[in-house]
C-alpha cells in the first residue's frame, strides 16, 4: 500500500524542575542554597532519509513523545537534558500545522532537518533566589512544558517531469524505455497505483528524474477514485508530459481525453494547469494513431504545445521528445520550495503569559498559564516564598486585573486549589 498523507501528533519534552536544596556538610551546618536548574526537554526534528519512499510507517505509530528534562539537584547541579527525538520522512514531505495549515517545513533535500517542536526550558534551581535580605530561599521554578502540535503529513514526488494522462495510456511503458525503472506493467487500468520515479541519463553525466503519476480519471480534481493522491505529486514537476492513447481504442475519443484531463488539472490547482506541457500521442503503430495526432496537432487548445507522435511497444520516435524535454528544463528555473511560515516556528513568548478572570459562585478564579507556572513556583507553606507569590502577582498585572473586575478587600480569590482574600 501506498501512503501520501498522514496525521500525527509531536509532543517535545518538558523541562526538568528546580531543586530546593542547602549545603549541608560538616563544618558548614548553614550552608547556602545549592539547588541546581533542570534539564531541557528534548526537541523534535524531522530529517529526510533518502531510502523511505512512503509515509506507511505513520499509519502505525501516530503520537511522538521526546524525553523530559531531568530535575535539578543539590550541590548546584544540572538536571540531563531530554535527547531530541528524530522522526525519519522521505524526500518531498511537506510539513502542515493541523489547526492552522500554515506549512512548516518542505524537506526536499537528503539530511535536511527541520525543528518543529521545541522543549521547555528547565526550571532554575533555589539558589537563583538568594538576596541579601532572603538567604534560604525554599522555592524553585518548575520547567517548562515542551510544545505540543498536530501535524499533516503530505508526501509529493520530487520529479523534473511528470508523465500524466488516463489510465492504460503507456505513461509506466514509456518510464520503462526512457529510465532504468522497471514498472508494474499489465493491459488494464489502474496497473500503476503510486508514483514509480526513474532518472534519465542524456548526453555524458546529465541525468533528470521522471515520474509516471497514476492514471488521472473525470472528476480527480474533487478525489473522485484516488483524484486527490494522484493529483498532489504533480504539483512538484517542472514540465508535464501528457500522455495520450492515439489508437481510441475502447471508444475514447484521444482528442477528448486530452481536453479532461486538462479541465481536471486547472479545476485542481490554475498553478497546476499552467505549468509547461508536452503532448505525446502514444500507440501510433495502431490504426488510426496517426490521424488523431494530427488532430490534436490542429486543436486549438495545443496549439502553444509541441506535439510528439510514438510507438512505445516499437519504441519508435523517442529521440526528439527527449530532446524538447532537455531543451525544455534547460530553460524552466528550478523548482520553487513552499514557503515556510517562520511565525509559526517560534517558541510560543512567555513574557506576557495568559490567563483570565471569572467571577464563579462569589469568588473571583484566576485560571491560565500564568497562572499555572506561578504555582508552580512556590512553596505555599513558606513565608519568603509567599512574599514572592505576591510580588509576582503584582508584576504579572494579576492584581491589577482583579482591581478592574471589581474585586473589593476581603473578597476571595482562587488560583487552582489554592484561595486567599484580597486585600489592597
Amino acid at each position: 500500500m501506498f501512503a501520501d498523507r498522514a496525521r500525527v501528533v509531536i509532543k517535545a519534552g518538558n523541562g526538568g524542575n528546580g531543586s530546593v536544596s542547602f549545603r549541608r556538610e560538616k563544618y558548614i551546618p548553614n550552608g547556602g542554597p545549592d539547588g541546581g536548574d533542570g534539564g531541557s526537554g528534548g526537541d523534535i526534528v524531522f530529517v529526510v532519509n533518502p531510502g523511505l519512499r512512503t509515509l506507511m510507517d505513520f499509519r502505525y505509530k501516530k503520537q511522538f513523545r521526546a524525553q523530559h528534562g531531568e530535575n535539578g539537584r543539590g550541590r548546584n547541579q544540572t538536571g540531563k537534558s531530554g535527547e531530541p527525538l528524530v522522526i525519519e520522512v522521505p524526500p518531498g514531505t511537506v510539513i502542515r500545522e493541523e489547526q492552522t495549515g500554515s506549512v512548516l517545513a518542505d524537506l526536499t533535500i537528503p539530511g535536511m532537518r527541520r525543528t518543529l517542536a521545541r522543549g521547555g526550558k528547565g526550571g532554575k534551581g533555589n539558589a537563583h533566589f538568594a538576596t541579601s535580605t532572603r538567604q534560604a530561599p525554599k522555592f524553585a521554578l518548575e520547567g517548562g512544558a515542551g510544545q505540543e502540535r498536530t501535524l499533516v503529513l503530505e508526501l509529493k514526488s520530487i520529479a523534473d517531469v511528470g508523465l500524466v494522462g488516463f489510465p492504460n495510456v503507456g505513461k509506466s511503458t514509456i518510464l520503462s524505455i526512457l529510465t532504468s525503472a522497471r514498472p508494474k506493467i499489465a493491459d488494464y487500468p489502474f496497473t500503476t497505483l503510486s508514483p514509480n520515479l526513474g532518472v534519465v541519463g542524456v548526453r555524458g553525466d546529465r541525468s533528470f528524474v521522471m515520474a509516471d503519476i497514476p492514471g488521472i480519471i473525470e472528476g480527480a480534481h474533487e478525489g473522485v477514485g484516488l483524484g486527490y493522491e494522484f493529483l498532489r505529486h504533480i504539483e512538484r514537476c517542472r514540465i508535464l508530459v501528457h500522455v495520450i492513447d492515439g489508437s481510441g481504442m475502447d471508444g475514447r475519443d484521444p482528442r477528448e481525453d486530452f481536453h479532461t484531463i486538462n479541465r481536471e488539472l486547472l479545476d485542481y490547482s490554475e498553478k497546476l494547469a499552467e505549468k509547461p506541457q508536452i503532448i505525446v500521442v502514444n500507440k501510433t503503430d495502431l490504426p488510426g494513431a496517426q490521424e488523431n495526432a494530427k488532430r490534436i496537432r490542429e486543436d486549438p487548445a495545443s496549439m502553444h504545445y509541441p506535439v510528439f507522435a510514438v510507438s512505445a511497444a516499437q519504441n519508435k520516435g523517442f529521440g526528439p521528445l527527449l530532446d524538447e524535454i532537455v531543451r525544455q528544463l534547460d530553460e524552466l528555473p528550478g523548482p520553487e520550495p513552499l514557503a515556510v511560515e517562520e511565525d509559526a516556528l517560534r517558541p510560543p513568548d512567555n513574557t506576557e503569559e495568559p490567563y483570565k478572570i471569572d467571577l464563579v459562585n462569589g469568588e473571583y478564579v484566576v485560571s491560565g498559564p500564568a497562572v499555572d507556572r506561578l504555582l508552580g513556583r512556590v512553596n505555599l507553606q513558606d513565608y519568603e516564598s509567599l512574599q514572592y507569590f505576591q510580588r509576582m502577582l503584582r508584576k504579572q498585572g494579576i492584581m491589577d486585573a482583579l482591581r478592574q473586575h471589581g474585586i473589593q478587600n476581603g473578597d476571595t480569590v482562587r488560583m487552582k486549589d489554592f484561595s486567599f482574600d484580597f486585600l489592597d
